[in-house]
């Protein structure tokens, strides 16, 4: 098993005239310590506008600044929004940081989340997936062809040479965000690694390797041509300290990380620049979904977190991501965390790596069957509540539709409303 942190780069409020500034410095030092202590990934998302959750607006940049900064970790874009970000600039940037990083970059690609991030860049919420697919076919050939050319119904552009080509080839390993669990089979129809959330259950983890493993050996349907990258990586709230009363104590940062996730799901951007979701979570931190929180996280003493652990290393999980910098997580509290993880469990699990890369030889050649099992029963992430739940492709486009229906249907009877007082008035006035 493989391990990488992760960065959403969250800033609860209230912020000091240095807040952003420390933030990225410390992120940085962070980085760097886990290029030293043998991490094999860091990943960096890209989010807009929503305060205190992500202040990773550009990640290529702050990527960029860690790849002079280390050595051997690889560096993840985890994800780029395909549904925010003109396919070429992608492709541009995407080289170029594979080009400083001497070939370190991962590809992740997404579509972004709801309104409070598309609408402002003029995207519709319930096209997210169409644009998503049309903008990897139109991005792929830009790492090799030196004359590409593409006519689709979002994007529509002349024949050109895109460079800088990347350092590696074709291109980086393509991931795509599994913030929907349902998302991890079409990963494997696609060929793409899989970037998910902690599971529920051992169950639940076998049967999603099983079915991603499954669909990408029997059901291909790749976007383009380009090289399958077999991976199924979660993100999963991490601490690690002596004691797991102590881990708890420090970990409040990962139910912030609930929290938020799922107050801009409920609310969206209502008073920009103006709300305070630090003061808001203070009352949900004593809840019981923020209690429910920690079951599925690797918190704990490193005793508890390798016992967790071991549950997704039997059921072949390629890449555990740790995600510690959350809330307000002290920077002191992330370094010794990685550094206690790193000398008393990640030995043990990088020592199985030899064995595990057998196996999913052995998958992708046909040699081991895996079984089909059945899904359904694990339709959420281990962290996911009523308030966080993502919607299906089709789900979400049934509600866009449903909504716009009431809205017609609103206008229609105010408009019919106001045009029979219009009418009334000006029989009134006729007859006065």
């Amino acid at each position: 098993m493989k391990f990488g942190i992760f960065y959403e780069h969250q800033l609860p409020r209230p912020w000091s005239e240095t807040a952003e500034y420390d933030l990225l410095h410390d992120s940085l030092t962070q980085i760097e310590l886990a290029d030293r202590l043998g991490y094999d990934y860091a990943w960096e998302v890209e989010h807009h506008f929503l305060e205190e959750y992500s202040h990773s607006s550009a990640p290529e940049v702050f990527l960029g600044a860690a790849s002079q900064r280390t050595s051997n970790i690889r560096l993840g874009h985890g994800i780029i929004q395909l549904t925010t970000n003109q396919p070429h600039r992608v492709a541009e940037r995407v080289a170029t940081l594979d080009l400083l990083s001497s070939g370190r970059v991962e590809l992740g690609l997404g579509e972004g989340a709801g309104p409070a991030e598309l609408h402002p860049f003029g995207t519709r919420v319930r096209d997210k997936r169409e644009r998503w697919e049309e903008a990897v076919r139109a991005i792929i050939p830009m790492f090799t062809e030196t004359s590409w050319e593409f006519h689709g119904q979002w994007h529509d552009f002349p024949a050109r040479n895109v460079i800088p080509k990347p350092y590696q080839k074709p291109h980086p390993p393509l991931w795509v965000a599994c913030s929907n669990i349902q998302t991890i089979g079409q990963a494997g129809k696609w060929g793409m690694g899989a970037l998910g959330f902690t599971f529920i259950s051992p169950e639940a983890a076998e049967a999603w390797v099983n079915k991603y493993y499954n669909n990408l050996t029997r059901e291909p349907e790749r976007l383009g041509q380009y090289p399958a990258n077999p991976n199924i990586a979660m993100v999963s709230g991490f601490m690690c300290a002596e004691t797991d009363e102590e881990a708890y104590e420090k970990a409040s940062g990962w139910t912030f990380f609930i929290f938020a996730l799922s107050y801009y799901g409920r609310k969206g951007v209502d008073a920009p620049g103006e709300g305070d979701l630090w003061a808001e979570f203070q009352e949900w931190r004593h809840s019981e979904k923020a209690r429910k929180a920690f079951d599925g996280a690797l918190i704990g003493s490193p005793e508890t977190i390798r016992r967790k652990l071991r549950i997704f290393a039997d059921a072949h999980v390629d890449q555990v991501i740790l995600l510690n910098q959350a809330g307000k997580t002290s920077h002191e509290d992330i370094c010794d965390s990685l550094e206690m993880f790193a000398r008393e469990v990640m030995p043990e699990f990088h020592a199985e790596e030899a064995d595990h890369a057998r196996w999913k030889e052995g998958v992708l050649s046909g040699d081991i069957v895996l079984e089909d099992l059945d899904t359904t029963p694990y339709d959420i992430f281990s962290h996911q509540n009523e308030d966080i739940v993502r919607l299906t492709p089709d789900q979400l486009k049934a509600r866009m539709a449903a909504k716009e229906a009431a809205t017609s249907s609103t206008a229609a009877k105010e408009a019919a409303t106001n045009s029979t007082a219009a009418k009334e008035a000006a029989e009134g006035a006729a007859g006065g």
